[in-house]
């Protein structure tokens, strides 16, 4: 379909978005343009194909050069949603982001100066959406530039192997070297989160900051600087943080989170595999378990199946319960729900019994749970036409480092998982008899106790030290003594699992129809 003829409709849609994000501002109103009309009108005549250019339908908005960015973002991504992108619809993305986020950061106050009136409005499923494909195709642009290089680097010694579409790639790439900079990448984010967190933002930029910082944990775990994943949440669980408008609604920034579902799903994902791999295995079973056992009652309910991507949510939720089935092995400790722990097991039953057979399962859970990290470094992209060139792939090191890092840790847990199942049998025993049922000398095992209280301490949520041991010991004339932890007595998980009962038991016996 050309820009030049297209029918009514769309010309109507996109002066009612203007007019929603610009003047009126009526969530009800964008959100059913942006979550229904925009698929409606996609899927009759734009289904496989481009939407009309933005200077095509810049008549219908009076040429607003912002809300031209947004449309040409909105629409891109569904164009790359339906089609394979190549090297340059990648690069037509990247500016197509800076230029929109330029925009956006031209048009907000600056810190310090008076709240003036609202200009923009977009509803949260709208910012987060944005965001989430922001990082998405700086995730995909780093896995082409790996796939490319590669390509390019197996056929060096024989160039008229090398296929058109490569040796092209290659040369787009290396005229390109600033695309999808991580350190641009990561300042937008920042300033995002920067501006959208200052007194006088309005309610489209503080919602644009919460999920900028919930992309930018994002970012920072695929990176492998899980501290910084971390860090980065800190301005959502900010208890001093002012509501904000959401709709009639006035929500703190976690609620406004938890309102957009993938926003929730990402950031307990992300923040899950962090808190894994910084030891902190409470923290990152409570994360993902929470996370899990809503999206359960979602998928018996089919509330999940309503929201737009759920599709991925099967994928996302068995990759979290691998998560899972490792935290819950290595940490003894109870954190999760019954019906979770129930899905944990029949779900991985083998890979447990090769663990416990001394056989390597950890490694086989993590690799299908984990996030697929990125090397953002920018390769030269010379050497890979050289004779000789090595055809590894150099993006693959940020991987298997991070696969070598957690199975250089569980390797550590198989010790410790040996000694802890000794001295849960014992209220004492003699340090020398202990390290002799570990195969160690004794010099080689007191090592290795402390080795255990360190591994098994850890940071929590309220930033005081803790422990993941279900068994407290000491040491003393060379006797280690054990008892157990001191268990805290907790009985509302038990009567909020029996209300949920009843209340799927009143949901079946709703639907049951009587005929009289």
């Amino acid at each position: 379909m050309s820009d030049e003829v297209f029918p009514d409709s769309v010309k109507d849609f996109v002066f009612d978005l203007h007019d929603a994000s610009r003047r009126s501002f009526i969530a009800s109103e964008e959100q059913a343009l942006y979550s229904g009309t925009f698929r409606e009108i996609t899927a009759k005549y734009f289904p496989n194909v481009a939407w009309p250019s933005p200077a095509a339908i810049s008549s219908e908005c009076g040429g607003d050069e912002l809300f031209l960015a947004l449309y040409n973002e909105l629409t891109l991504r569904h164009l790359q949603s339906v089609k394979r992108p190549n090297v340059n619809d990648r690069i037509e993305g990247w500016h197509a982001y800076r230029q929109l986020f330029d925009l956006l950061l031209k048009e907000a106050p600056e810190d310090g100066a008076e709240k003036k009136r609202d200009e923009l409005f977009l509803i949260p499923d709208w910012c987060f959406d944005i965001l989430h494909e922001f990082l998405y195709q700086f995730q995909g642009f780093c896995q082409f530039r790996t796939t490319t290089y590669c390509a390019a680097a197996k056929t060096a010694d024989e160039p008229e192997k090398r296929s058109a579409n490569v040796s092209d790639a290659l040369e787009i790439l290396g005229q390109n070297r600033d695309a999808w900079a991580v350190e641009t990448v990561l300042f937008y984010l920042h300033r995002l989160v920067a501006v959208g967190t200052q007194k006088n933002a309005s309610a489209t930029y503080r919602y644009l900051a919460y999920f900028s910082s919930v992309t930018l944990s994002r970012l920072e775990c695929l990176l492998g600087d899980y501290k910084a994943s971390i860090a980065a949440l800190d301005v959502i669980y900010d208890s001093k943080a002012e509501l904000i408008c959401v709709g009639e609604d006035m929500k703190t920034p976690e609620e406004l989170v938890n309102g957009v579902f993938p926003a929730r799903l990402s950031l307990a994902y992300h923040s899950g595999v962090s808190y894994l791999m910084l030891r902190r295995y409470k923290d990152s079973g409570s994360m993902l378990g929470s996370i899990c056992l809503f999206m359960q009652r979602g998928f018996k309910t089919g509330q999940l199946r309503k929201i737009p991507g759920s599709e991925q949510f099967n994928k996302l939720f068995d990759r979290m319960i691998a998560l899972l089935t490792i935290i819950s092995h290595i940490c003894p400790t109870p954190i999760l729900d019954d019906s979770i722990a129930s899905i944990v097991h029949d779900k991985h039953a083998n890979n447990l019994s090769k663990i416990e057979a001394g056989e390597e399962g950890y490694e086989d859970l993590f690799v299908f749970a984990c996030p697929k990290f990125v090397n953002p470094a920018v390769p030269d992209y010379s050497q890979a036409l050289k004779p000789g060139c090595e055809s590894t792939p150099y993006g693959q090191d940020a991987y298997k480092l991070q696969v070598k890092q957690f199975m250089n840790e569980m390797e550590t847990h198989a010790t410790l998982r040996k000694m802890r199942s000794y001295m849960t049998l014992y209220t004492s025993i003699g340090v020398e008899k202990l390290a002799s049922f570990n195969d160690m000398n004794v010099e080689q095992f007191e090592s290795w106790l402390t080795c255990m209280k360190h591994k098994m301490n850890q940071l929590e949520n309220n930033d005081k030290m803790g422990t993941a041991m279900d068994i407290h010991y000491y040491v003393a004339d060379n006797v280690v003594h054990v008892d157990e932890a001191e268990k805290v007595r907790r009985f509302e998980n038990f009567f909020m699992k029996q209300i949920q009962n009843n209340d799927d038991v009143l949901r079946q016996l709703e639907a049951i129809k009587i005929e009289l």
